[in-house]
């Protein structure tokens, strides 16, 4: 009798698949529909970004700021450039719509129960100039993404153009927050401006810090966050605007940072005491610090106005190259009927679109 073909399946990178008879030697990551370079289509995942590194980076998204190009590593696989190209020449079928030229798009329109953004920190090799920013936001328009999270005044004319919203405006330095009395002054003028200017716009959120420990205990950290908080918060109220204190891990990217967990976070929400007054819950720092990511997010969702994705370790993909369990995390958000937005903020180690294209579908629940 004869023996039955094996057939072997290859996985696009947001999740389309086909299946061959013969096993390829390699992954292939779509980036166009026309498939023009062996380099646009074949690529190996780079190692993790090192806490400075990583480190450096948010010190710039946080302003603002584009992350120039080169700070990823991106490696061609070698040897099978020639396998890779009689591949591609058998025009691979797949399921659902071929890839628009300057970027994949969704196959379907998107479910809609989880609101997704990006942030554009993360992109900095496709954002250095308008021209680029301008074909990055039409990719990621076309994706379903609603906003673009971290960027300046000068990027919202264009992003307008493209039906973005700036989910999320910066403001003050990680580094120096609202926990010390002596940074009140600086940090109540830099949220009253990004207020100002978010009011204006008509975007909804403005981040914010606790600052670091220095020394300072969590106690009289929290009570400092407070007093300088209810300073600001009566005029976002004013405004309709949302202020939002982002939790980081302290334990591997922001040594020393004071707001490292959710209860002490929703400590200083609860007593500041307003509807504008919530948390930036991400995902990727909480699961590095505390763990227990689902049962946190249903006890505080009360206090949390925005979430940012990455995956761990590395804080690159959301895939199954890591251990968080996105689609689940999602559906627990959305049975909580959130209204806010999720934040796509992983540092792609492959083709950056093709990543962010897959983990929009991810988390498409």
């Amino acid at each position: 009798m004869p023996r039955p073909q094996k057939k072997f399946i290859l996985s696009l990178s947001w999740g389309m698949e086909g299946e061959y008879p013969h096993e390829p030697p390699f992954r292939l990551w779509r980036t166009s529909s026309a498939l023009p370079k062996a380099r646009d289509c074949f690529t190996l995942p780079a190692s993790p970004d090192t806490a400075a590194k990583e480190q450096a980076m948010h010190k710039t998204r946080r302003a603002g700021q584009a992350i120039p190009a080169g700070l990823g590593r991106r490696e061609l696989i070698k040897g099978v450039v020639g396998g890779a190209a009689a591949w591609v020449a058998l025009g691979l079928p797949r399921r659902g719509q071929a890839a628009e030229a300057d970027g994949p798009s969704a196959d379907a329109p998107l479910k809609g129960r989880i609101q997704q953004t990006v942030c554009q920190w993360c992109y900095g090799g496709l954002t250095q100039n308008a021209a680029a920013k301008d074909k990055f936001y039409a990719a990621v328009a076309r994706m379903g993404i609603k906003g673009v999270d971290l960027t300046g005044p000068a990027d919202w004319p264009l992003m307008k153009q493209h039906g973005l919203v700036c989910s999320m405006v910066p403001a003050q330095s990680i580094g120096k927050g609202f926990n010390r009395v002596e940074n009140h002054a600086a940090c109540i003028a830099e949220a009253r401006k990004s207020i100002d200017l978010a009011a204006e716009h008509g975007w909804p959120n403005v981040i914010c810090f606790s600052g670091n420990r220095a020394g300072l205990a969590d106690d009289e950290g929290a009570k400092n966050c407070v007093a300088g908080l209810k300073q600001v918060i009566g005029y976002a109220e004013e405004k309709k605007i949302t202020l939002c204190m982002e939790l980081l891990n302290s334990k591997r990217n922001h040594a020393d940072y004071m707001c490292d967990r959710t209860a002490w976070g929703v400590n200083v929400c609860r007593q500041v005491g307003s509807p504008r007054m919530k948390l930036l819950y991400d995902i990727y720092h909480m699961q590095v610090q505390e763990g227990d990511i689902i049962d946190t997010i249903r006890e505080s969702i009360e206090y949390i106005g925005h979430f940012h994705t990455a995956g761990v370790p590395g804080r690159n993909e959301i895939d199954d190259t890591q251990e968080l369990n996105y689609p689940a995390i999602m559906n627990a958000i959305a049975r909580l009927k959130f209204t806010g937005f999720v934040g796509q903020e992983f540092s792609p180690t492959r083709d950056p679109l093709a990543s962010l294209a897959q983990a929009v579908k991810i988390c498409d629940v």
